[in-house]
């Protein structure tokens, strides 16, 4: 058995090493878009997850200076566009300082509006619910009012500071099991979700 980490206090966390840590957890790539006055926004996000079940809720954690956030919150609506594995350009794109986001990037508007980007892996469509402070974030719980059927290919993930992907054979869902949901709807404190 080894010994524990030295751990550090909140005062002392140094950013680098908070950012690699956290670089540890593996997640998946989305881009965030709206339109606004007539135009699309959007950005790249990974700090992405679901919340409800009942009610069918999200979430996603933009920048307090982000100006795509700002023009999130006016339109009222977002499309959670999950990468496919090929588009690491994409991501690339939306998350650079490019004044067109857009510029050579296929498009159609979902049912609320916003931008559902080409070969996509899957589209999540929302209105904004509720936005809460999160340091030098806002936390945006999202909800859900259509979404994509469910495709074949892989996802674009994110790990340890670089992009990466899943085995070649693993490109189908996994089958619904009872446990997977006890695990999302679970609401006793003993729960660690």
């Amino acid at each position: 058995m080894t010994a524990p980490q030295e751990s550090t206090t909140g005062a002392e966390i140094d950013p680098r090493q908070f950012r690699t840590v956290l670089g540890q957890f593996c997640t998946g790539v989305t881009i965030i878009t709206t339109v606004d006055d007539g135009e699309p926004v959007g950005f790249a996000c990974q700090s992405f997850a679901a919340l409800s079940l009942d009610p069918p809720l999200v979430l996603f954690c933009p920048t307090k200076a982000s100006r795509s956030w700002a023009a999130i919150e006016r339109s009222g609506k977002f499309c959670v566009n999950v990468l496919a594995e090929e588009q690491q350009s994409v991501c690339a794109r939306f998350g650079s300082r490019e004044p067109d986001k857009f510029a050579g990037i296929g498009w159609e508007a979902s049912p609320l509006g916003s931008p559902i980007i080409d070969k996509s892996l899957a589209h999540i469509d929302c209105t904004v619910e509720t936005v809460h402070d999160g340091g030098d974030h806002f936390v945006v719980f999202g909800r859900v009012h259509s979404m994509s059927e469910i495709k074949t290919e892989r996802p674009l993930l994110f790990y340890r500071g670089q992009y990466t992907g899943i085995e070649p054979d693993k490109t189908v869902p996994a089958p619904w099991r009872d446990d997977l949901e006890a695990f999302l709807t679970a609401t006793t404190e003993d729960t660690w979700l």
